[in-house]
């Protein structure tokens, strides 16, 4: 039996027999019996003494009303089953020098609180009330625990007599049992059993709370995807203009290196009449070096006839229209690059472009030009 209220030795009577032999009301009227027998000792010695008195005005010593019942209660209980407490420490058993192996059981009293140590078939049995359920003792562990009862200060009582039967006693004789876990203290479970409660009312309470939150948790998972593949776009778009700027960076450079390339004939912009001036100036210059060359040719001739006086000059129209031709080239230059400064006035470069050119090209012609 488990614990119930204070009625401990109840529990202890009744797991001992292992039956609902004793009742509350039963283990009272034991005590009322006691307390008048008593009552008629005291009474003895005169009821008009201040002993008796005394006695009357104190509560019972073999109940209480919280449940309590005295070892002599206990003890006149069992006697109606032929059953007889001895003291295990008591100079009388303890001469006898008896294994507690060879006992059948023990009842133990620590203040007000009374369990019964049984043996089962082949195997001893802690059928302490407080306990969840019986404590396997092994037969060398028993002598260990019951000196430890003692040195705790439990008074240790040696049941003595036959125990009536029961059928737990039958199987445990036929077999033997192992128990894997030892059982606790009723006051451990229910303090793990409240334990259980609030952590799961918290628990209930915090599921409760997220029940109206649960869409709104499906939201926010929806937004953060939503918010993460918009910055990878960005990303992206990030990562194509900076492409498309380097590339264009890259063609400015590139038309940079051109413009720089092309060499600057001249810092500031003229006018047409400007630049036609400045190329009849370059002609003029041109023409004089070759009235030079050829004035310096001349004479060079006629110091070569005046060397050789009997040789004649000879003319022809070949040598003619080549001397004439020769003449006449600056003059069709001229005239020619005149039209063409005309025509390319707008910059310097296109006047150069096409000046070099046209010279080596009309300087040729005129070596064939018949006159």
């Amino acid at each position: 039996q488990k614990q119930e209220g204070s009625l401990c030795a109840q529990h202890c009577l009744n797991n001992l027999l292992q039956g609902e032999y004793f009742s509350p009301v039963e283990l009272s009227s034991i005590a009322h019996q006691l307390d008048e027998e008593e009552r008629m000792r005291m009474a003895e010695g005169g009821v008009t003494s201040e002993d008796y008195h005394t006695f009357l005005q104190q509560p019972s010593g073999n109940m209480d009303d919280s449940g309590f019942f005295s070892i002599q209660v206990i003890s006149n209980a069992l006697k109606v089953w032929g059953l007889e407490l001895i003291l295990f420490n008591s100079p009388e058993y303890q001469r006898l020098r008896i294994d507690p192996i060879n006992e059948r059981s023990f009842i133990c009293n620590y203040k007000e609180h009374w369990f019964t140590v049984r043996k089962l078939g082949k195997q001893w049995f802690n059928l302490n009330s407080l306990l969840t359920g019986p404590e396997l003792i092994s037969d060398t562990y028993l002598a260990l625990f019951l000196a430890q009862l003692q040195q705790e200060g439990y008074s240790i009582f040696v049941v003595k007599g036959d125990l009536p039967d029961c059928e737990a006693d039958q199987l445990l004789q036929m077999i033997r049992v192992q128990q894997m876990h030892r059982p606790k203290l009723i006051g451990e479970e229910l303090a793990q059993l409240k334990e259980q409660r609030v952590h799961k009312t918290d628990l209930e309470r915090v599921l409760e709370a997220n029940d109206g939150s649960g869409m709104l948790d499906e939201d926010e998972e929806d937004l953060q995807r939503a918010l993460a593949l918009s910055r990878q776009e960005i990303d992206m778009e990030d990562e194509e203009a900076d492409l498309r700027r380097a590339i264009q960076l890259s063609m400015q450079g590139s038309s940079r290196n051109i413009s720089q390339d092309i060499p600057q004939t001249s810092g500031t912009n003229l006018t047409s009449e400007e630049l036609r001036k400045r190329r009849e100036a370059y002609f003029e210059k041109q023409q004089q070096k070759q009235q030079q060359q050829k004035q310096q040719q001349q004479q060079g001739d006629l110091s070569g006839q005046s060397s050789h006086p009997c040789e004649r000059p000879t003319t022809s129209s070949g040598a003619l229209g080549s001397d004439l031709g020769k003449a006449c080239s600056p003059f069709i230059m001229f005239a020619t690059f005149t039209l063409l400064s005309d025509i390319w006035a707008p910059s310097d470069f296109c006047f150069t472009l096409f000046f070099i050119p046209s010279l080596i090209i009309l300087r040729l012609l005129s070596k064939f030009v018949i006159y």
